[in-house]
């Protein structure tokens, strides 16, 4: 990447276009990539301008990679968004020889403070949970949990929250197959999760989402506090309040009893998101996450990319990268399921970007796909998971996932991402309780702008005053002491009680 222009990043030498460092005015004199161009539009920050001519028709790089095709023609100059720049007619996957290469791990442990459960989980934060199994059971859920405010917690420094798990499926929906399943997978890896050290279920009682199957699979975690009520048994919402309320102030002695020591990295598990991208996010923060995961896997950890149609183009990247034949088709089913489930519903896998991923620069899926996959570094692609389901492989994988932010790391939390890592250029504000969520700017000006919600500001390479690498090293940092305790900027804003939000297939009934 040469970022030696005032004006324009260059991506990768040759490309068609560069990506503008600040607001540009029709007729500014510009030099990149050893050539001279006249803007022969206004370009604004974060946006393209064509270094070369694209006869139209013609495919147009970034990043050394097809991002669309000329839909016009273009000439040294032209401001190239969705008015000349458009998917090509044919998307198929370009073919790479695979350079997978066993992880090398780094010889010096890192470190953090993390609670050690029974099991030898680790988790990065000490929460009780009230998780609903249905819709109906949600407002006796957040009213148990609203209960224990920090002022009711004063004693007990060592819990970090009483959290409701509340959505709005459970009910109405197959009593079998991949709705009920997702759910099901989801709920359970919730109740389950590492930073959860008690847990109360609740039930309404006649819902197709029963509590005893949940109930039985927690039962091989006997360290785990939990209890579960059903309403109807309980004799109705109120009652069911107040016994919860108990139940959960029964659990407060064993809770705060839990100390944080000393741990290797190893047992770190990053969900990867990127939220509100703009057309910086693939060549700062994403990049600087690449190079912070990359440090998680060489010490032992795990970071999970998801988001199935935001990589959507740039599948090829890390099918290259897979460990075995057997993880790269995994993940080309994915691709192909995805393709048949929007086709099904009269949709397009261009659809994304988004109208905020546009005005940020973006413009094609194609684009935004070959920055999202920056986020996962350069380690080997381990293994491929659906949606919610237990990550067991350490380094990096995949987990099938909408999108969408909230669902997408609805099902990395439920999978056992204790730190969740997210990039926005436009300023996303998301929180994930029980996990911590660390938010990256890809700018300095959104970074000062939202300074009270942004943790990270990757705009130091686009200002060109810190590598990627040294971006990634100081984010790795911040990483291990988030994981300690060091509180996020969303904790500190009290975001990430609403954000619980399984993936919905199937029909409702």
């Amino acid at each position: 990447m040469n970022l030696a222009s005032s004006s324009l990043l260059v991506l990768t030498p040759g490309d068609d276009v560069a990506v503008a460092r600040g607001d540009i005015a029709k007729g500014q004199e510009l030099f990149a990539d050893g050539l001279g161009v006249t803007a022969l539009a206004d370009i604004a920050s974060g946006h393209k301008i064509a270094l070369r001519g694209v006869a139209q028709g013609q495919p147009v790089r970034k990043y050394g990679q097809i991002i669309g095709q000329a839909s016009a023609a273009l000439r040294p100059g032209d401001y190239v968004h969705v008015h000349n720049l458009q998917m090509p007619a044919a998307s198929s996957t370009q073919a790479l020889a695979n350079v997978y290469q066993p992880t090398v791990y780094h010889a010096d442990e890192a470190r953090f403070a993390g609670y050690v459960r029974a099991d030898g989980r680790v988790g990065t934060r000490n929460y009780i949970g009230v998780i609903s199994s249905v819709n109906c059971s949600a407002t006796v859920c957040k009213q148990i949990a609203a209960t224990f405010d920090a002022g009711r917690l004063r004693d007990y420094p060592n819990v970090d929250g009483v959290v409701a798990i509340t959505h709005g499926s459970g009910c109405g929906m197959g009593a079998k197959g991949e709705g009920i399943e997702i759910l099901q997978r989801t709920l359970r890896g919730y109740a389950d999760h590492v930073n959860f050290a008690g847990v109360l279920v609740i039930g309404l009682g006649c819902e197709v989402n029963q509590l005893a199957p949940l109930m039985q699979q927690l039962a091989d975690r006997p360290a785990l506090l939990k209890a579960s009520l059903v309403i109807q048994d309980a004799g109705g919402t109120r009652e069911t309040v107040q016994r919860g309320i108990a139940l959960v102030e029964a659990m407060l002695d064993g809770v705060n009893r839990q100390q944080r020591s000393s741990v290797s990295a190893r047992h770190l598990t990053v969900g990867l998101q990127c939220g509100g991208s703009d057309g910086y996010s693939g060549i700062s923060a994403n990049p600087a996450l690449g190079a912070a995961v990359d440090l998680v896997v060489g010490h032992g950890g795990t970071a999970i990319l998801s988001e199935t149609p935001e990589i959507y183009g740039a599948e090829h990247l890390l099918t290259a990268r897979a460990a075995s034949a057997q993880v790269a088709d995994k993940l080309m089913s994915r691709i192909h399921w995805w393709e048949d489930y929007v086709r099904q519903h009269d949709g397009d896998m261009n659809n994304n970007p988004s109208p905020g991923n546009k005005a940020g620069g973006i413009t094609t899926i194609l684009e935004k796909s070959l920055g999202a996959v920056a986020k996962a570094g350069a380690t080997g692609l381990m293994a491929v998971y659906q949606y919610g389901e237990a990550i067991e492989q350490n380094g990096l994988v995949f987990m099938d996932t909408p999108g969408y932010d909230p669902v997408s790391a609805t099902g990395q939390v439920a999978g056992g991402a204790n730190l969740i890592c997210f990039t926005t250029g436009r300023g996303s504000t998301y929180g994930c309780k029980p996990t911590p969520s660390l938010k990256i700017a890809t700018n300095t000006r959104l970074f000062q702008r939202m300074s009270l919600d942004m943790d990270f500001n990757a705009g130091a390479i686009v200002d060109a005053e810190e590598s990627v690498a040294e971006a990634g090293a100081r984010l790795f940092e911040l990483m291990l002491a988030t994981a300690s305790g060091r509180k996020t900027c969303s904790e500190e804003n009290g975001l990430g009680d609403n954000e619980f939000l399984p993936w919905q297939i199937g029909a409702v009934m």
